[in-house]
């Protein structure tokens, strides 16, 4: 059955009345003011999808044709629907087929702007749609579009509803003919500014003649401007300045005459600021100079040693200092990205692979901390905290740290910890797949940390076995074993006390009293020359003690050589002494090192031939 009803408002009294109509089975409730649309379901014995959904729509209004009241509730509509957009009633605007559209973009947050954003985020806003449009073409895209639609139309339809879009549509692509000619010389403008950060310099005029000078022939051969633009950035990516960090003198510098003889070396003189400010930055971060660096060095007073060191200081408690701890600290330990370490047994070690990256942040955090507040490089061996998650804490068997986000947690010598001896990515990267190896650990603390070199071992030395379970003898045992052939003896007597010591954590770093196969560990050692001491305590109380000036030398020495990107020579050795004792005068503070460094000769000044 049909129910069908009809309504109207008195012709005579309420002319600009409005009234909503309701068909139900009780007297509805009484309210005041504008009633909601409802949607009802009618079909509910079918199963409802978005195709063959039946719905109905109550609470129609009532108004007279023509009246004010009309206007103004239409009008109220009206302004109601602008406030959302279009993609709400329309489930797809742009067809997936883009090929017949003239909508490429459809921008519908004029009341995002006007509501929530202020007047730069809306700028910012409009900015990016700009971008967007100029990048997409979109403008000349559309007449390609308007014009395929018109075939289509002609064909069964009356194209005389499209005929009004025709002109638009091509101004727009005119104008926009017109703005890219228009962005052709700023675009070239904006090229030579990217060849001066890829030079890290100011371009020289010739430089930036040159660059104009190509592209003006490139279009003279009738290249399009974006492929013109394209050789000439090419040009940039490959010139000496980009590839590599060439540094000139200062200007104001006169250079010397020409050698005497061949043997005659030029003498060393001062680079530029920006030459400086380069070096200076790619020590520290490993990039370009910031904006600062960048005009301390426009300005010409890099090169004074106050701003120099002021520029280092600022420089060292920046994030970007995390570069420092990452290509030099891990570099120098030997656990640069560690975090793909992938040399461990899933069978004897499950936990590694998931524990990894966590292992090698608490090492990267370790340096930033120190670079940032000028810490201590003996903390380097002996500091009481480190920085961890719930993961690693757990791991460490550290009790109090919950949660993913990284802390620094004090107190952790109780726990065995503290210091580059007792990380786990340190530990685990000197020891084996399925076992820890006293002898790869006693190397790295002799070579690594003291500085003192071994021959390459003999060939055909037999293997030690691979996991700790495979034999009766434990790892230290068999290591001793091993040291009683008379070819290696000798660089084991020099080595395997230090390994020995750091039994006491297993092949991933985690603590330990037995091996894998229950044997007790033993952690107490006997150098040759009679010293003796136990543990991981123990090998740090003895390189802060009775090696404290060898390590202190070769971390100055790994340092200059780092800054200097080079290998140190015997004519650095007078700075590596200044920059010992000016550790040992200054409470052994990082940024005691990195003084010496920066205004060094060394480092502000350029030896050899020099060619302009």
């Amino acid at each position: 059955w049909e129910l069908v009803t009809t309504g109207s408002l008195h012709a005579e009294t309420s002319l600009e009345g409005t009234v909503q109509l309701q068909i139900g089975t009780t007297k509805p409730d009484a309210a005041s003011g504008l009633l909601p649309s409802s949607v009802t379901e009618i079909n509910k014995d079918s199963q409802w999808t978005d195709n063959n959904r039946q719905l109905a729509y109550s609470t129609p209004i009532l108004v007279s044709e023509g009246s004010a009241a009309s206007r103004r509730v239409e009008s109220g509509f009206g302004a109601y629907r602008n406030l959302f957009p279009a993609a709400l009633c329309y489930s797809r605007i742009v067809p997936v087929d883009e090929v017949v559209t003239l909508t490429l973009f459809y921008r519908e947050d004029h009341h995002l702007g006007r509501l929530m954003l202020d007047d730069e985020q809306a700028a910012k806003l409009n900015r990016l749609w700009k971008e967007l449009h100029f990048v997409s073409r979109d403008a000349l895209t559309l007449v390609d579009g308007f014009t395929q639609l018109m075939e289509f139309a002609t064909q069964d339809a009356d194209p005389k509803v499209f005929e009004p879009m025709r002109k638009p549509i091509h101004d727009r692509a005119q104008a926009f003919r017109k703005e890219l000619l228009d962005a052709e010389p700023k675009q070239l403008d904006q090229l030579l500014r990217f060849a001066a950060r890829a030079y890290r310099r100011p371009l020289r005029s010739d430089e930036a003649e040159g660059l104009r000078t190509l592209y003006g022939k490139l279009r003279e051969q009738e290249l399009p401007h974006d492929e013109a633009i394209r050789f000439t950035l090419a040009r940039v990516l490959i010139a000496p300045a980009f590839l590599y960090r060439v540094e000139p003198l200062q200007s104001t510098v006169a250079l010397p005459s020409a050698p005497t003889s061949s043997n005659q070396e030029t003498p060393a003189m001062p680079i530029s600021d920006w030459a400086l400010a380069n070096r200076l930055s790619y020590f520290l971060w490993s990039t370009m100079p910031d904006a600062e660096l960048q005009s301390v060095a426009t300005a010409s007073r890099l090169h004074e040693p106050d701003k120099l060191v002021a520029q280092t200081h600022r420089m060292l408690k920046d994030d970007r200092i995390r570069s420092l701890s990452t290509e030099f600290a891990c570099q120098w330990l030997g656990i640069r990205d560690f975090d793909s370490h992938g040399e461990k047994s899933e069978q004897v070690f499950p936990t590694f692979t998931n524990l990894r990256g966590d292992m090698y942040e608490e090492s990267v955090r370790f340096f930033v901390d120190l670079f940032q507040r000028d810490g201590s490089v003996l903390e380097v061996l002996d500091s009481d905290h480190t920085f961890l998650n719930e993961a690693l804490a757990k791991h460490y068997g550290i009790p109090g740290v919950a949660g993913t986000e990284w802390r620094r947690v004090d107190n952790v010598k109780q726990y065995g910890r503290g210091g580059i001896l007792t990380l786990a990515t340190t530990l685990a990267q000197q020891s084996g797949a399925s076992r820890t190896s006293p002898i790869l650990r006693g190397n790295w603390v002799l070579e690594t940390l003291l500085g003192e070199k071994l021959p390459r071992p003999p060939k055909n030395v037999p293997p030690l076995p691979e996991t700790e379970t495979d034999t009766d003898l434990t790892v230290r045992q068999l290591t001793e074993k091993h040291r009683s052939l008379a070819a290696c003896a000798h660089c084991h007597d020099r080595i395997d006390a230090f390994g020995f010591s750091l039994e006491g954590f297993d092949a991933i770093g985690r603590r330990r009293d037995k091996d894998l196969a229950g044997r007790a560990i033993d952690v107490n050692v006997e150098l040759k020359d009679g010293t003796k001491f136990s543990g991981e305590s123990g090998l740090r109380n003895y390189l802060l003690d009775t090696r404290r000036s060898n390590f202190l030398r070769h971390f100055c020495r790994k340092l200059l050589g780092y800054a200097l990107a080079r290998g140190v020579q015997l004519s650095d050795e007078p700075l590596l002494d200044e920059m010992v004792a000016q550790l040992k005068a200054r409470d052994y503070r990082f940024s005691a090192a990195i003084e010496m460094i920066v205004r060094s000769k060394q480092f502000r000044y350029q030896q050899g031939n020099v060619t302009e």
